[in-house]
């Protein structure tokens, strides 16, 4: 197994340093892995001068999946917007054809007050998202700033083919029939024509999956809905830029964006596998960030491009016994429980593998 180690900007390389610990314990397993590190983000402009150098696009292209800390932070937000670290992000998703945005959202019992709702509404939570990841208004065409009638005019374009809305769509009826049966399908088919297509294509797509139940709902009663009740969904499929709002706010559900790891996958299962937070560059260098999310993603990496679920579930059971023992970060932090760093958090962690 060729892992591409890619720790960004920001906490990204504190988190990953964590994450790595965790997974060179595992050689005691029999698992056989190569690590090499390489430079995306931020850290690539100021070593390479842009975002996502041709070292690091051999590196990926090789790799059979790749971990990332976080990319970016404000120094670099004045820079012309395709040396800005995000493009790199967006660059090894599209060159990669990591089409498919994978992002649980579980609430551990003894996080049920970290989270800003009331404990009964997110007690058991358990919600996968599934984002498509490489098309619609982030990579649409044409788009642009221009001068209009003598005044600058930006323009996005929202794009989806059918045969784009089907390949996602089947990915999220296969997640559906490996928990509950259970699909929702988020649009705004009222007001947008482009996802009128999204709602008739996934519609159609579930003849091919009669075993799960399919629900549609619209964006904005979407974000309400996983405020108001949660707990009514199981998985959840939607495009890239609805998708990405979505997951943010259901990961603030589960008491900390500290926690949520999630994979992009192309259409073989290779991934990159990243916490969904981002670089925190306040908290960088302090020992103050949580590298659960990072750890997790590395569960999730074994067990979705290497087919290692046993490994997998070790690391996420050794998650589970580090919170009920106590063991918080500052961002998940409440009286009674024992507030550690970064690098504890990883001890303790090891200590449970």
């Amino acid at each position: 197994m060729k892992i591409a180690v890619l720790a960004g900007d920001g906490i990204g390389p504190e988190i990953v340093a964590q994450a790595v610990r965790v997974l060179e314990a595992l050689r005691s397993d029999g698992l056989r892995f190569e690590l090499e590190p390489g430079l995306l983000g931020g850290c690539a402009v100021d070593a390479a001068g842009e975002p996502f150098p041709e070292a690091t696009r051999r590196l990926v292209t090789d790799a059979d999946a790749a971990l990332l800390g976080a990319v970016g932070g404000p120094r670099y937000d004045m820079l012309p917007r395709q040396l800005r670290p995000e493009q790199g992000l967006l660059g090894i998703r599209k060159m990669l054809g990591l089409f498919a945005n994978l992002r649980p959202a579980v609430l551990y019992p003894e996080l049920a007050n970290a989270s800003t709702l009331k404990s009964e509404v997110v007690a058991g939570l358990d919600i996968l998202i599934v984002r498509e990841l490489t098309g619609d208004i982030y990579f649409g065409e044409p788009r642009g700033i221009e001068q209009r009638n003598g005044q600058r005019i930006g323009f996005n374009t929202m794009i989806y083919s059918e045969a784009e809305i089907r390949r996602i769509a089947r990915v999220a009826f296969q997640a559906a029939r490996k928990r509950n049966h259970r699909l929702c399908s988020v649009d705004k088919m009222n007001v947008l024509e482009c996802t009128q297509l999204w709602r008739d294509v996934v519609t159609e797509t579930n003849q091919e999956y009669p075993d799960v139940e399919l629900s549609h709902m619209l964006v904005d009663n979407a974000a309400m809905q996983l405020v108001r009740n949660p707990r009514q969904f199981d998985v959840m499929v939607t495009g890239n830029m609805f998708g990405d709002i979505l997951s943010d706010e259901a990961s603030m559900l589960t008491g900390s964006i500290g926690m949520l790891p999630s994979a992009s996958l192309d259409d073989r299962n290779k991934g990159l596998y990243e916490p969904i937070h981002g670089s925190a560059p306040d908290i960088a260098g302090k020992d103050l960030a949580n590298p659960l999310a990072t750890i997790l993603s590395v569960a999730m990496m074994l067990r979705y491009t290497f087919d290692q679920e046993a490994a997998a579930a070790r690391i996420e059971g050794a998650v589970k016994k580090v919170l009920a023992q106590g063991y918080r970060t500052g961002d998940i932090y409440e009286p009674g429980m024992k507030k550690i760093g970064t690098t504890g958090m990883g001890d303790a962690v090891l200590a449970n593998i």
